[in-house]
Order: structure tokens, then C-alpha cells, then sequence
């Protein structure tokens, strides 16, 4: 049985997960808080069919206890044709049938809370499904309807409009337009899409988009949850008059800051201080923030920084730390702005190194070691982190799935492999020597919605718990030493003389922390036994490719 597996019994002396957050101010629990990421397709199946669901998630709350984290964010779980997995929404206060319904939602939130848990969901407002009745109205309507006004539709150009109204790309791949055929039969206008034709972008020119949305918030709200992670935060508005990008020649897979005519509009920010508002009022009851943390992909920290003002987003990911090369220098500049920019806000920096959109971060980094080391990295840092599922078994991506199971529309649309996301959706590994690996258990099963390499075995939860060197407990331990020390969180950073090669920090006054991105040892900035270390470290040594942290009282000099 999976839930015999997963609930392993209690855990003597482990810290509570919400001990973390009672460093602060209770309400301000997300500043420090580290959320584990769940990609509910792929974590565990409680049916058979092959997909993971939300009774799967309840099952394996458990086993996120024992990891160590703070809460807990769902991706996308409504309605949906699942043409990009959910992020294509026919209905915003549903759940999709494959994933179970509202009451098991609700069952979800409640053994979460009971557990210590946050919970965020995913909301997706820059565009809907073309199966939302709302595009399905302004389809029936045709060019007259008030329902097109909630979209972006237009004339095409060229003698009879057969060509698109501008020269916008699709984050998918191939133009960003699309042509209807109108009721009668005929061809008709084009309508945006940013993302692939069945995800039609939606006009928040139009109040009714806003108002709509405002009333979605206060849906999930009322069922419990604590918070919502915005994907693409910074589309939403778009120039109103869809001039021609100035750069048309860009590649239309390039992400996010391409095209300054379709994101990061200065009307955008309107939205999230009235999104903040609506937080706000849920937490003028209790006293308990609700937490609103969007997808920004902008160029600097500087513009990043102008989401997490004190009355917009609480949070931004900080995805400047995932796209940095393996370079020390490189890392810290990186840190060194996103203290300057970000924490200068008010807010705390949201630290990630991977999600359900980016190669995992064993294979990003060309090796294992360097992920372990950067795992410490990152949770040694102040402010909050976020990890996704399966980096804390040390997963490495699946890049040799076969053309006929991949099921991103990057690659049905623009027909390369470059970018797909598949390889780090393949089901999680819990048990056994092959596939399912425990993910979907019972008689008659069907097969996992991606095939798992049989290298999986080597990964599974089961293994990686049972051996005190594993990637698994590396997590867990640091996890557990952060939850240990106040001041790991939310404190001060201090830069220590170093080689070259090396990162070494002081963290208020508990705690440090030093990185060797090279390959060659150096000495270490303390000289006694690391409290923790991502590799064999002996005392006044630090190797290639690993990160270490000490007690802060053994530094001398």
C-alpha cells in the first residue's frame, strides 16, 4: 500500500515544519518558509490510472513532513483539455476529474493544516482554455460579440486578412495568432496566444477579465488555502494598440523579456495591488498573511524588484540564481544583487534552483556533486526557498524519452526537442526496482502517463531514506539545521576573504557557509568538523564541488 509506505511512523525529534515561521511574526510566515513544489500529475497516484492526483498528495504529506518543509504549492489541478497539463483552465474554481473533485480538496487542505502545512495553488490569469466558455462565447458570437472584448482578437493584414496582425512569436513555437472561422463558415480574425492556439490570452483591458478573477481568489480563499502562485506574472497587459515586436528576428521559443510590447506592461502592477488588497482582508481576520508569489522572468533584479513592493506581490522567484553558470564569480553577483534589489524592498528574496519548467538541476549542472552543493547553497541564504519534487532524490532529467510519449506542446509546436519539459515531469520514484516504482500501486494499473527509466531504481524514495550519504538526507538535514538556527532564515550576510574558486559567508550569527566551485581543494574558512557538508569534507579542507556550513563561534581571524 502506498499510504503503509509513505506514513513511516513519527519522527522523534524532528522539528514541527511550522517552527520554521515562528522565528518571525506569525503572520509573516513566507518570509523564511521553504515550499516544496508539486507537480500533482506526476507525485503519486492513488488510482491506478496512471496519473497522480490530489488524494495521492494527501497521501504523501507524511512523507514532505519527515523532508522537512514549511507547505506545499500545486500546480495546476482544474478542468482542463490538458493540452500544457493544466495550465490551459476551462474552469477556475473546479477540479479536474483526473485529479479527483472539491470535496477531496478539501479533505487535502485540512490534513495539510492539521500537519503543520501551508498551501498554495497555482493560478494562471495571463490566458485561459480555448474550451473556457468565455472563448467559447466569443467563438459563437462572432466579430460583433462583447465576448471577444475579453480576448485579443483583430483583423488580419494582407488583401483579405489572411495574414497575422502582427509579428508576435509564441513562447511555443510558430506565430502568436491564430485564425478563426467565423460561425457562417468563413475566415475571420485572429486571436492571441503567447503560449500555443488552445491558449488564448486574455484582454485585462476589459474589467470584466479583473473582476472575474478577484472573485476566483476569493473561491480558494474561502476553501482554506493560504496562498497563490501566479504564473506568468508579468504578462496580463499587453500594448494597446499590438504594434509589431522591434524584434522580430527573436527565436520564437526565447522566453518572458523578448517582446517589451507583450510583458512587463506598466498596468500589470495595478493588478497585484488589488490582488494584495483582496490578501489583505483575509488577513485582517486571522492575523496570518496570505502569500502571493508570481513567475517574474524579468532582465535585472532592479525590474524584479518592482513586483515585491510593500503593496504588490509578498514574492518573486528569483530565477536569476537558476540560469547562473557553475562560477563562483557568477554566483555571487547574483547574490550580491539580489540583496541589493530585492531585499531593499521589504520583501525576502525566493531562492529556487529548479521547477517544473527547467532541466533538473543534476543534469543542469553536468554533475551530482554540484547540485548537492548548491542545494546548501541555496537553503543557507536568507530569505524563503522553493524545491521541486524529485530534487531531493537527486534526479537526474530524462532526456532520451521517445518522440511518441512527449507531451509538451514546445515540441508539437515548433518540432524540436530544444526546451521540452517532459524529462523533468516523469513520475517520482517511491519503491521497488522498476516501473511504476511505486507510484500507482494495485492490480490492473495502467502504465505511468510518462515511462520511468529503469536507472529510477537507483532514486526511489525508499533507497535514498535508508542511506544516511543520500541526496535525501542531505535535504532533510540541512532542512533541519535551517529550522535549528533563527537566524539562518532571516539574517544578516557577511562575505569571508576567500580563494577565488570559493563562496565563503557568515549568516547572522549562527552559521557559515562555503562553496568551492572548482575542482581542486582549498582550505577551509573554519577549521573544525562542518556541521554539515554536501560531500566527504575533513576538518580544514573543502573539495571540489562542495558546500559545507559550520557553527559560526569556530571561525577565528
Amino acid at each position: 500500500m502506498i499510504d503503509a509506505f509513505v506514513d513511516d511512523g513519527p519522527v522523534q525529534n524532528e522539528p514541527r515544519p511550522s517552527e520554521r515561521s515562528e522565528h518571525t511574526a506569525q503572520q509573516q510566515w513566507w518570509r523564511t518558509a521553504v515550499i516544496y513544489e508539486v507537480y500533482v500529475r506526476s507525485f503519486l497516484d492513488s488510482t491506478g490510472d496512471g496519473i497522480g492526483d490530489l488524494a495521492g498528495v494527501r497521501a504523501g504529506l507524511p512523507y514532505l513532513k519527515r523532508l522537512g518543509v514549511d507547505g506545499i504549492w500545486l500546480n495546476p489541478f482544474y478542468p482542463s483539455p490538458q493540452y500544457d497539463h493544466g495550465y490551459d483552465v476551462a474552469d477556475y474554481c473546479d477540479v479536474d476529474p483526473v485529479y479527483g473533485d472539491l470535496a477531496e480538496f478539501g479533505r487535502l487542505v485540512d490534513d495539510a493544516h492539521r500537519q503543520g502545512f501551508k498551501v498554495l495553488i497555482d493560478i494562471v490569469p495571463n490566458h485561459c482554455s480555448s474550451k473556457h466558455p468565455w472563448f467559447l462565447q466569443a467563438l459563437a458570437e462572432g466579430p460583433k460579440g462583447q465576448a471577444r472584448s475579453r480576448f485579443h482578437f483583430a483583423e488580419g493584414r494582407g488583401t483579405g486578412g489572411e495574414l497575422p496582425p502582427n509579428n508576435w512569436h509564441s513562447m511555443f513555437g510558430g506565430p502568436a495568432w491564430t485564425r478563426v472561422t467565423e460561425p457562417e463558415g468563413t475566415p475571420g480574425q485572429w486571436y492571441l496566444h503567447l503560449f500555443g492556439p488552445e491558449q488564448p490570452d486574455l484582454n485585462w483591458r476589459n474589467p470584466e477579465v479583473g473582476g472575474y478573477f478577484e472573485q476566483v481568489l476569493r473561491f480558494w480563499l474561502d476553501r482554506g488555502v493560504d496562498g497563490f502562485r501566479i504564473d506568468v506574472a508579468t504578462g496580463l497587459f499587453k500594448h494597446p494598440e499590438l504594434p509589431d515586436s522591434p524584434d522580430p528576428a527573436a527565436d520564437a521559443r526565447a522566453r518572458d523579456t523578448v517582446n517589451p510590447l507583450a510583458w512587463n506592461q506598466p498596468e500589470t502592477h495595478g493588478v497585484w495591488r488589488t490582488w494584495r488588497a483582496v490578501c489583505e482582508e483575509y488577513t485582517a481576520r486571522d492575523g496570518i498573511d496570505r502569500l502571493l508569489v508570481g513567475e517574474v522572468s524579468v532582465r535585472t533584479p532592479a525590474e524584479q524588484a518592482a513586483y515585491v513592493r510593500p503593496d504588490e506581490l509578498h514574492q518573486a522567484f528569483f530565477f536569476h540564481m537558476l540560469t547562473a553558470p557553475w562560477d563562483a564569480a557568477v554566483f555571487r553577483r547574483v547574490i550580491q544583487d539580489a540583496l541589493r534589489d530585492i531585499a531593499d524592498t521589504g520583501s525576502t528574496i525566493t531562492w529556487v534552483l529548479n521547477n517544473h519548467d527547467q532541466v533538473r538541476t543534476v543534469t543542469r549542472y553536468a554533475a551530482a556533486a554540484r547540485a548537492r552543493a548548491a542545494a546548501l547553497l541555496m537553503l543557507s541564504l536568507p530569505g524563503a526557498a522553493y524545491i521541486y519534487q524529485g530534487e531531493e532524490l537527486g534526479l537526474p532529467e530524462v532526456v532520451d524519452l521517445p518522440d511518441e510519449v512527449l507531451t509538451d506542446p514546445i515540441f508539437h509546436r515548433s518540432g524540436s526537442r530544444v526546451g521540452i519539459r517532459d524529462g523533468c515531469r516523469v513520475p517520482l520514484p517511491w519503491s521497488g526496482h522498476m516501473s511504476p516504482f511505486g507510484f500507482t500501486s494495485g492490480e490492473g494499473v495502467a502504465k505511468p502517463w510518462l515511462p520511468q527509466p529503469a536507472w529510477f531504481a537507483a532514486h526511489t524514495t525508499e533507497r535514498l531514506m535508508a542511506d544516511p550519504g543520500s541526496f535525501w538526507h542531505l535535504y532533510h538535514d540541512a532542512l533541519r539545521l535551517r529550522a535549528s538556527l533563527p537566524s539562518l532564515g532571516n539574517g544578516t550576510l557577511r562575505w569571508l576573504e576567500s580563494p577565488s574558486q570559493v563562496l565563503a559567508f557568515v549568516r547572522g550569527d549562527g552559521l557559515v557557509c562555503a562553496v568551492n566551485f572548482g575542482a581542486v581543494p582549498c582550505p577551509a574558512p573554519v577549521p573544525g568538523t562542518p556541521l554539515l557538508a554536501s560531500g566527504p569534507c575533513s576538518p580544514g579542507t573543502l573539495p571540489g564541488s562542495t558546500a559545507a556550513w559550520w557553527a559560526a563561534d569556530s571561525l577565528t581571524g
